[in-house]
């Protein structure tokens, strides 16, 4: 029962995340349709400063909706990972680890896992799975750039599998 509880909680977490995007999505696309608009507005004046300032401001929801769709995008892919890694059983165990009051997980201790799970990379490098593990492990001794980088190719890794390329 109280595998069920969790799986619950879990469940409405996510719908809550799920939810808070979708409102920030939303929010953002009014935003950029109000932007666009604007825009359209101050090149159809025909004055040479109303045009640049009308393309300078055009730029702001073509960059904001590209920053939007690859981020959610991103999400969605790791998100798939993450749950593929679950599923499996593969996912690191970082519940015995010692933690901050913030709950981040100790440096040290965060250093040693990253150790472990390199060792494991370095081995297989070609494979999603360990791909993913080293970014997380990456990013649990904070260093975020190089997660992202690791991440995007296990994200490339595991969709060449899948659609098998």
């Amino acid at each position: 029962m109280g595998a069920s509880t969790g799986d619950s909680e879990a469940g409405r977490r996510s719908l809550g995340t799920i939810a808070v995007i979708a409102f920030l999505v939303v929010a953002l696309g009014f935003y950029f349709l109000l932007l666009g608009r604007i825009a359209f507005s101050l090149i159809a004046d025909g004055d040479l400063a109303g045009v640049g300032i009308g393309l300078g401001v055009l730029i702001l929801p073509i960059v904001g909706v590209w920053i939007v769709y690859t981020s959610v995008r991103a999400a969605l892919d790791h998100q798939r990972l993450a749950r593929r890694m679950a599923e499996e059983g593969r996912e690191l165990d970082t519940s015995q680890l010692p933690r901050r009051p913030s709950g981040r997980i100790e440096r040290a201790a965060a250093d040693q896992l990253f150790e472990q799970v390199k060792a494991e990379w370095e081995a297989d490098p070609d494979n999603w799975r360990t791909c993913y593990r080293v970014a997380r492990a990456y990013d649990y001794a904070g260093d975020r750039s190089r997660a992202r980088e690791v991440m995007r190719r296990a994200v490339e890794l595991e969709k060449a599998e899948r659609t098998g390329r």
